[in-house]
């Protein structure tokens, strides 16, 4: 066993720095690549085979470059997180409360609108529905479709904004 020893050490004491570079190269990163230099020289020294000296130095980059394509292909497949999802990370505490607050008043506004209203507001603002579309659902012309749309939205945005200011009404006789 001392004689493959001896043979490992001298294998990476030559081509250690050489595999470091190159995994530098194909990652763009100092740890990732230093991973891959080690994995590499792991797994040549659980080969079941003998490294021939001849082509050691071809055998060890074919390792790394099989690591780095099965690690890239992992990370494919990971799924990229979109950044509208991910939290504010200036974001407080108020403000989380304030936004919250703020989607409690608009669906207690929605839910005072008439049914009709707040149907077809939630089909072509949420569903994305065109007035058509929204029209056979519902069973309305076009035109009322659309003008009960533009009524909902004045409806709505007038709500908000009275319980706004009762809000704030509120706020300075608690004080």
């Amino acid at each position: 066993m001392r004689p493959r020893m001896t043979d490992f050490e001298s294998l990476y004491r030559k081509y250690a720095p050489d595999l470091y570079r190159f995994a530098l190269y194909l990652s763009g990163h100092h740890a990732e690549a230093e991973d891959l230099a080690s994995e590499t020289f792991v797994r040549a020294w659980n080969s079941p085979e003998a490294i021939r000296a001849a082509t050691a130095k071809a055998y060890l980059f074919t390792i790394l470059r099989n690591l780095f394509l099965s690690q890239h292909a992992k990370k494919a497949k990971q799924t990229l997180l979109d950044e509208s999802s991910l939290p504010d990370p200036a974001a407080t505490p108020f403000k989380a409360a304030e936004q919250q607050d703020q989607l409690n008043w608009t669906l207690a506004a929605l839910q005072r609108l008439p049914e009709i209203d707040r149907t077809v507001l939630l089909l072509r603002v949420q569903e994305e529905l065109s007035y058509q579309e929204i029209a056979d659902t519902v069973g309305l012309s076009l035109s009322a479709v659309k003008v009960k749309i533009h009524r909902a939205r004045l409806k709505l945005t007038q709500m908000l904004s009275q319980d706004e200011k009762n809000y704030e009404n509120y706020q300075e006789c608690s004080q």
